[in-house]
């Protein structure tokens, strides 16, 4: 696996270890074999990693899918992708409702990265999971194409350098923006949920902007600073707002889930590219 990448103009000048080390995140061992396989190339000369690097440079690395692991898959149905970005080294996809992000076991289909796995077979490319979506949940979601780009998504997600907006539907009327700030824990009752629990719960924060609002229900928009599991639903089951057609936090009954990852906005790692990616919901 060849990759080449040409700095962006806000490049600052380093050394190719620290670029390889502290910008890409490539793994030690990683760094190391391409250090002995002198697989390291600067303008198409074979590089040292003393070397200085500049903004206008191409870097090209061989890497060795041995040196990394990978999930692999079955293959879905390649028609199912909604495509709604996509470079050589990530895509953005509007995932459907109903389904989830990927397997748990080696055999499972019908999911997400089962249908991206068959879409990106005619290209020899893969996905890496970055980030997942609840199985009820629609909308944005990246992924990344190959074992070099990964680390440096998974930092900057870390980081909140990776923005996300969610739009909701909930039962009742919310009449004023707030912020959730209340810890989630497991329900010792029921593995599939989450509950409040201030005492062992980890930190959620939640930001709701109200959009509009209805005689029976509201529309919302939600922004996180951590990344729970299920939580935009615990959070607003919890002041007394569940989200329409929620299975597991609210009583009534509905066709689906009506929460949608509406917008996602990054600075691509090599290119310094600003993307916005929005997806609309299906009929709610």
């Amino acid at each position: 696996m060849k990759y080449s990448i040409t700095l962006p103009s806000s490049q600052p000048t380093m050394t190719l270890r620290e670029l390889l080390e502290k910008e890409w995140l490539v793994p030690r061992k990683v760094r190391h074999f391409l250090r002995i396989r002198k697989f390291v190339w600067i303008n198409d000369e074979q590089a040292m990693f003393h070397q200085n690097v500049a903004a206008g440079d191409t870097i090209t690395l061989q890497l060795e899918e041995s040196d990394y692991s990978y999930q692999s898959v079955r293959f879905g149905n390649k028609n199912k992708i909604q495509l709604l970005y996509e470079d050589e080294h990530l895509i953005i996809v509007n995932k459907p409702e109903g389904i989830k992000t990927h397997p748990n076991q080696p055999e499972e289909t019908g999911t997400l990265l089962n249908d991206l796995a068959a879409y990106l077979k005619e290209k020899e490319q893969r996905a890496y999971v970055v980030h997942r979506l609840d199985k009820e949940t629609s909308g944005v979601i990246l992924f990344a194409k190959n074992p070099l780009v990964l680390p440096i998504l998974g930092r900057l997600l870390e980081q909140k350098k990776i923005y996300r907006r969610y739009q909701a539907v909930v039962h009742g009327k919310i009449t004023q923006d707030q912020t959730i700030h209340k810890k989630i824990g497991r329900d010792r009752h029921d593995r599939r949920k989450r509950v409040i629990d201030e005492r062992k719960g980890k930190a959620a924060t939640t930001h709701l902007t109200v959009h509009a609002t209805f005689p029976k229900t509201s529309q919302v928009y939600c922004v996180l600073d951590t990344g729970r599991t299920h939580q935009i639903r615990v959070h607003l089951a919890s002041i007394g707002h569940p989200i329409v057609g929620d299975p597991l936090y609210q009583n009534k009954k509905g066709k689906r889930l009506l929460l949608h990852a509406c917008e996602m906005y990054l600075i691509h790692p090599f290119t310094q590219e600003k993307l916005t990616v929005t997806a609309l919901p299906g009929l709610w």
